[in-house]
């Protein structure tokens, strides 16, 4: 197993953010479920395309362990729409244009690519238990497997 994560055991930093269709999702409204929150670079990419495909075909998998899987990327929510219906996904997307989400989960990093350092989302997944306690953290997150791997953590609670 890995390191443990700081934030693991911890009530995950509180948000409020715009879905898909434009309604505010709140981490007060996802309490009560597991809820897996993937932060993800940008919609239409070939690894966040997998990785949203991945989690979509798992859904009903994670539904009937209780779960819900809820996406967040920097994209504004008509991506988000887009992105949804062109991949006939089956997540919530949230919209966090300001990173200040991805901040409070420590998923905007540095990155450096040919010598330029800039911001960016490091792909990142936060396995909340329904009372909203962060019970398992994957950082730098591969996406071939990674659905699997969150699947077997929730089935082994």
């Amino acid at each position: 197993m890995a390191d443990k994560d700081v934030m693991e055991g911890k009530k995950a930093p509180g948000f409020c953010l715009l879905d898909e269709g434009g309604r505010n999702v709140c981490l007060d409204d996802l309490l009560g479920k597991w809820t897996v929150l993937y932060f993800y670079p940008k919609d239409n990419t070939p690894g966040c395309t997998v990785e949203a495909k991945d989690f979509s075909c798992a859904a009903e998998d994670f539904s009937k362990l209780g779960a819900r899987i809820v996406g967040i990327s920097p994209d504004d929510k008509m991506s988000h729409l887009k992105f949804i219906g062109k991949h006939d996904l089956k997540v919530t997307l949230l919209s966090d244009p300001d990173h200040t989400v991805l901040e409070k989960y420590g998923a905007w990093k540095h990155k450096k690519l040919y010598g330029r350092s800039f911001l960016s989302v490091n792909r990142s997944t936060f396995l909340l238990d329904p009372e909203g306690v962060v019970r398992r953290v994957w950082r730098n997150v591969k996406v071939k497997g990674h659905v699997d791997e969150v699947l077997a953590d929730l089935g082994s609670r």
